[in-house]
């Protein structure tokens, strides 16, 4: 995550740049990066709130495990 907060920073004065100089192709080519890039870091904050584990629960055991049956 720390390397896409680098980038989407990065976008941001790229954008600001391609603005001044008045490269309007650049500009929209940016806005679409951006777009992603704060779309993707959206996403990875809302995984990192998710809770890591899983309860499982306990397994059941059912009573005729481990017990041999006889042969016919």
């Amino acid at each position: 995550m720390p390397r896409l907060q680098e980038i989407h920073a990065n976008l941001i004065d790229r954008l600001q740049e391609a603005k001044d100089q008045g490269w309007l192709d650049e500009v929209a080519a940016i806005e679409t990066s951006l777009a992603a890039a704060a779309q993707k870091l959206r996403a990875m904050r809302h995984r990192a709130a998710q809770p890591s584990t899983v309860h499982l629960g306990m397994p059941e055991i059912r009573s005729s495990v481990g017990r041999i049956t006889p042969r016919l």
